[in-house]
């Protein structure tokens, strides 16, 4: 009896060092990796020659202000998308609401399902060009994500805490921000750092209705025919993911609540 007593005690302080090793890994890699990109960036923008054409592409201030364009479209749309999913994911998992989930993850789950260029295409049909378009298709587009890991996070919530929540007299909205939300952030967390992720790269397309963002350098590379401005859009575009992965990855790690 001892013996298994002593076992469990072990197991349960491995977990948080195994998860604490996960998650410095985690918040290792993503820096090693804008680290190295910024390096290759570094070395081709300092050593490469550029012609003419390729000056024009990669003009500093054009850069900057695409820069801007892509920030702007990447963190407002996953705003929106936090603003819109986890509201509606708490709202679903309410006490008689079983159906209304299941039809909602779905219908988002097919309209993920449409490429990003044919959802935008369809906004831009609908609302017109320009950056507020863009925002609001991407959110669209990772709203599935977010919604989906705030409901498992809700949802594996262990009951028997609930249940002494109740005990203790909490009212449900205090069960659910003293106890269901806390113990869900680092899965709904998990979600965001996704629609981030996939905010920032099909931010690149804003440039076809007017949202402007790096994907001008990367389509005007394109066109003519200049890898050495792909490669720099791209490795730009990247360089902000990583970023907004990085910035997701502390909050996931920061706001979990200790001893989880």
């Amino acid at each position: 009896m001892s013996t298994a007593v002593v076992l469990t005690a072990e197991d349960a302080e491995a977990k948080p060092t195994r998860r604490w090793r996960s998650d410095s890994l985690d918040l290792i890699v993503t820096p090693a990796l804008f680290l190295i990109l910024s390096v290759l960036l570094f070395v081709v923008w300092n050593y490469s020659e550029f012609d003419q054409t390729t000056t024009k592409i990669l003009e500093p201030a054009k850069l900057l202000r695409q820069m801007q364009e892509q920030l702007y479209v990447a963190f407002w749309s996953t705003v929106l998308v936090i603003v819109i999913a986890v509201p509606i994911g708490i709202a679903v998992t309410r006490e008689g609401a079983p159906k209304i989930k299941d039809t909602l993850v779905s219908v988002l789950g097919l309209g993920q399902a449409l490429p990003a260029y044919g959802l935008i295409v369809l906004f831009f049909v609908w609302l017109g060009q320009g950056a507020t378009t863009v925002i609001i298709a991407l959110a669209t587009f990772a709203l599935l994500p977010v919604l989906r890991n705030t409901i498992v996070g809700l949802e594996q919530v262990d009951k028997s805490v609930i249940e002494a929540g109740k005990g203790m007299g909490m009212t449900g909205f205090q069960r659910l921000f003293k106890i269901e939300l806390p113990l869900s952030v680092p899965v709904i967390m998990a979600g965001i750092r996704t629609a981030t992720v996939i905010n920032v790269g099909m931010a690149a397309l804003a440039f076809l209705i007017g949202g402007g963002g790096l994907g001008e350098t990367i389509n005007a590379g394109l066109k003519l025919n200049r890898p050495t401005a792909i490669f720099v859009g791209a490795v730009l575009v990247a360089l902000v993911a990583l970023a907004f992965d990085f910035i997701g990855g502390l909050a996931q790690r920061y706001l979990r609540p200790k001893g989880i």
